[in-house]
């Protein structure tokens, strides 16, 4: 039995490499200190959960102005941040 009848919903190596690649032209936040201090700010103010907060605090980070979400309500704002709910 192959590798790929063992797990067949593991991607070929070069599907994963394109993807990898075609995913560096978007800026990636790094989970700081800083970002998880914003975060627990967050949920202490706008009362959402904190794996939900730590997106926001990374979009804030990275001066987003939008931010697409089903989990956050539907024109909700967070500092510079709106929050879309692309299914409401």
């Amino acid at each position: 039995m192959t590798h790929a009848e063992l797990a067949p919903d593991v991607l070929a190596h070069g599907v994963a490499v394109g993807l990898i690649r075609a995913w560096r032209r978007f800026p990636v936040q790094e989970t700081t200190l800083g970002v998880l201090d914003s975060a627990l700010e967050i949920v202490a103010r706008h009362r959402i959960a904190y794996w939900d907060a730590c997106v926001v605090a990374a979009a804030l980070t990275l001066g987003c102005e939008r931010l697409y979400s089903e989990d956050i309500s539907h024109g909700q704002r967070i500092g510079a941040l709106t929050i879309f709910n692309p299914f409401a």
